[in-house]
């Protein structure tokens, strides 16, 4: 889990405060860095963790054993789980990635039961809010254009409120999730980028256009004194209530 996932993930659960010994489903949970955190932080009952990679999959098996943990290949357009089944739903940087954002929501909804919390976060891309916006756009600036999530708009908070008023989410609260990170010079913050990008992004740059890649961020990010420079994110979170 990226330091920029980890703090917003904490943000998000400590924003939840949900007791423990619930009954939790993860949906997207990738490479299962999220579900780890939720285990640590909010002590579940269990955990079905779902992704559609068994690469992801396979991963986040070797990477938590907890046994109440129940990892699966899937998709949350179309959940393998009954309905009514669990105390929380939660998607964490998932939703805009949902090809069908609506479908994915009420699946949650679906597997929840009455009175259950159906949580989700994203990174508030439409309003510069993801960590990779300043290498985004100096990319599209160079006319190699990197792909925004197929969902992005339901990062914005109007979307989130009416898609869950649409499902019928009931006693609805929102919250932005700000974190920061510090970088020790420009250099540490370039193979943050360089780590953190999706496969194949910089590797469609030439090695001039990868230095001026590197340029234009160097001149969009100031750096203090002591060469430090810092970066902010923000995230849209949304969690509400099925109803009874």
């Amino acid at each position: 889990m990226s330091p920029w996932s980890r703090s917003a993930g904490t943000l998000f659960l400590d924003w939840l405060a949900s007791r423990t010994g619930l009954a939790w489903v993860d949906v997207g949970c990738g490479n299962g860095a999220f579900t780890e955190l939720l285990v640590a932080k909010s002590a579940p009952s269990s955990v079905c963790a779902i992704d559609p990679s068994d690469g992801q999959i396979a991963t986040a098996r070797q990477k938590l054993s907890a046994k109440q943990v129940e990892f699966s290949i899937g998709d949350a357009m179309a959940l393998p789980y009954d309905a009514n089944r669990f105390d929380v739903a939660v998607m964490a940087l998932v939703l805009f990635f949902v090809p069908d954002a609506h479908k994915g929501a009420s699946e949650m909804v679906r597997v929840t039961k009455p009175g259950g919390m159906v949580a989700s976060y994203t990174w508030d891309i439409l309003r510069s809010g993801s960590p990779t916006q300043p290498l985004w756009e100096e990319m599209d600036a160079l006319g190699k254009a990197a792909q925004r999530p197929p969902s992005a708009d339901v990062s914005r908070f109007e979307a989130l409120k009416a898609l869950w008023a649409k499902l019928g989410i009931r006693d609805v609260e929102t919250r932005e999730l700000v974190v920061e990170r510090t970088f020790a010079n420009f250099d540490d913050y370039w193979l943050s980028m360089v780590v953190s990008s999706p496969a194949g992004v910089l590797g469609r740059l030439s090695e001039t256009e990868s230095a001026e890649l590197k340029r234009r961020l160097q001149a969009r990010l100031p750096a203090s004194a002591n060469g430090e420079i810092t970066v902010h994110a923000s995230a849209t979170a949304i969690k509400g209530c099925k109803a009874a």
